[in-house]
């Protein structure tokens, strides 16, 4: 038997309130993930140096922690990469413009209080999201990590009153299940996105065991430790019959002064004969987590549906 990966995750829905509909882009994640991190940075940021990295609270400031997140010092795992996995991600709908859903990992838990004044301070700012100024109304929490029992937490002017984000536990394995992704899955397979073609499972799990992997190292305090070779070696065995297309979304880079695209896999993928109970925890964990690249933005999600 592997480990079970222990990953507190706190799921919430931030309300908003206009004067006018909002209008906002095929790709509304990527302006809520910039106005988000500026009004961060405006909130909690001491020194206002213009680089993080130079600065001496870097390694102590919630800033870098959310929006750079630098492995800590004597980190065992990605001493090669500068930034490790962010610990939150965003989700929009299309037919709910006025709401956020927003899912913190492990410690960012602790932060909720600084998060929603980032996100109060986004909305209501002189250029709002994408030129939607907006105003927050209300906070609520999922009370169990799957489901839609939401409950209220938080008003301005109340007190936030958030529950508690234990480490969910993992429902029973199904006998067979499919994926369905919702938005561009970007993986990479030798250095190049993976198209709909091409695509199997190991190249999701691959990247589910290598994220939740580090989320739990670099944001708790149970890392995971298993056998990885066994686990990636057992997925490139399972048989898949993917139905996915590829979905371009664009989006522009003020860091890169660019416009960009990013497209990845979106549709179906049916595990086929497959004994789930190696890869389950982690395709179900995932489904919060998302996968891929531009997770933050909410790239990558997907849910487990039944066959």
């Amino acid at each position: 038997m592997y480990p079970i990966p222990v990953l507190p995750i706190g799921r919430y829905r931030a309300i908003f309130a206009s004067e006018v509909p909002p209008r906002f882009s095929d790709f509304p994640g990527n302006a809520w993930r910039g106005a988000l991190g500026h009004a961060l940075k405006r909130s909690v940021c001491v020194t206002r140096q213009p680089e993080c990295k130079d600065c001496l609270l870097y390694r102590s400031c919630l800033y870098p922690y959310f929006w750079d997140t630098p492995p800590h010092v004597g980190a065992e795992k990605m001493r090669k990469y500068e930034n490790a996995p962010h610990p939150f991600v965003l989700e929009t709908d299309e037919a709910e413009p006025l709401r956020l859903d927003f899912t913190l990992i492990g410690q960012a838990n602790r932060h909720l209080p600084v998060f929603i004044h980032a996100l109060t301070q986004a909305a209501a700012g002189p250029r709002g999201v994408s030129g939607n100024v907006l105003e927050l109304v209300a906070v609520e929490q999922a009370a169990l990590l799957e489901g839609d029992d939401w409950r209220g937490i938080f008003t301005p002017g109340q007190a936030l009153t958030a529950l508690p984000v234990p480490a969910p536990a993992i429902p029973p394995v199904p006998a067979e299940c499919a994926l369905e992704v919702l938005t561009p899955l970007r993986v990479k397979r030798e250095g190049r996105h993976v198209g709909p073609r091409d695509f199997t499972f190991a190249d999701l799990f691959g990247n589910l065991l290598r994220r939740i992997s580090m989320l739990t190292y670099f944001h708790t305090e149970t890392p995971l430790e298993t056998d990885f070779r066994a686990l990636k070696e057992a997925a490139r065995q399972v048989s898949s019959k993917a139905d996915l297309e590829w979905l371009e979304h664009s989006r522009y880079s003020k860091r890169q002064q660019a416009a960009m695209q990013l497209g990845g896999v979106v549709g179906r993928l049916t595990l086929e004969g497959t004994d789930l109970v190696p890869f389950w925890p982690y395709l179900w964990l995932g489904q919060f987590t998302h996968a891929g690249s531009g997770a933050t933005m909410g790239l990558g999600r997907y849910r487990v549906a039944p066959t």
